[in-house]
């Protein structure tokens, strides 16, 4: 086989969540990216709703689906969901079916 005929898949979470106030979130978030890359994060994209600043989505490629369920539901990062104002945050895993660019 190929090295351009391998099938290289991603494992992804979809996190959406309303925050009390972005600014907070984000110096939160941003002090914990040592323990997000030691736990397998991989790369991410945080985006908001167009009408809503306080509603983020976080979307991080991982290195196992297994990797980011053990990081999101330890008693450490719901402790750290607290502290940065997260309300009710809904998680999505996902693996890759396929990717371009156009």
């Amino acid at each position: 086989m190929k090295l351009s005929e391998k099938l290289i898949t991603m494992q992804y979470v979809l996190i959406i969540h309303e925050v009390e106030k972005y600014e907070a979130w984000k110096k939160v978030f941003d002090r914990a990216e040592s323990i997000r890359k030691e736990a397998g994060e991989r790369s991410y994209q945080v985006l908001k709703y167009e009408n809503e600043p306080n509603k983020i989505v976080h979307f991080s490629a991982w290195t196992s689906i297994a990797d980011a369920r053990a990081f999101f539901d330890s008693p450490r990062l719901v402790k750290i969901r607290e502290e940065a104002g997260v309300k009710a945050p809904e998680f999505i895993y996902l693996d890759q079916l396929e990717s371009g660019v156009l």
